[in-house]
């Protein structure tokens, strides 16, 4: 799984968060709705935790890429 993170380009882990990390944008963020389905507890049809997973796995590649970039020099 490392040798992943370390072909991704850094750059095209940002461009992933800001297109489908945040689409669509208005009037908010789709993953900012389903965050906030998962506090309150209401995210529990099928399709909104399929959406909240595809909307954070760009966030999560993100996060990891700049984990073992601290990591790794």
């Amino acid at each position: 799984m490392f040798e992943f993170l370390d072909k991704v380009p850094l750059n095209l882990a940002i461009i992933g968060c800001l297109t489908l990390g945040l689409a669509p944008f208005l009037p908010e963020p789709h993953i900012w709705e389903k965050l906030k389905m998962l506090a309150g507890g209401t995210l529990q049809k099928p399709v909104d935790i399929f959406d909240l997973c595809l909307h954070a796995l760009p966030w999560l590649l993100l996060l990891a890429k700049l984990a073992r970039m601290a990591t790794v020099k």
